[in-house]
């Protein structure tokens, strides 16, 4: 049986990021479409993972990449319409058990602009 993998997800002033926590994935599948994004993959131990969410807002998809590391996924999406906060990762208001903000990397946007230039660079370069 798949189940939902963690995720974490947090805004930024041109991009919405995602992370999906699973360790020494393999099998990993993104689709990044204008208003959803469908993650699968499996674990070390063949467990099938998969997330589906419908975003709160269209995001270009011909400007999303992905990244895979040894412990997580993560994703990032081009907002369609840049500086506009996301209150919410997904269109619905619900909150699924698996999805939390990840406050590490929250924060106010005052002349952050620069440190996510940075950031999607770093992994652009991947």
């Amino acid at each position: 049986p798949r189940q939902p993998a963690k995720t974490l997800w947090y805004d930024r002033p041109r991009y919405v990021y995602l992370e999906f926590c699973v360790e020494d994935s393999t099998d990993v599948k993104v689709v990044i479409e204008d208003h959803r994004l469908v993650f699968s993959c499996k674990n070390a131990d063949g467990v099938e993972f998969y997330n589906e969410i419908n975003l709160y807002a269209r995001v270009n998809c011909k400007d999303s990449r992905e990244k895979r590391s040894d412990r997580s996924i993560t994703c990032f999406m081009r907002k369609w319409k840049e500086k506009v906060a996301w209150p919410r990762i997904t269109k619905e208001n619900i909150k699924p058990a698996w999805l939390s903000v990840d406050f590490d990397n929250w924060r106010d946007w005052e002349g952050d602009e620069e440190v996510e230039r940075a950031m999607v660079e770093q992994y652009a370069e991947v």
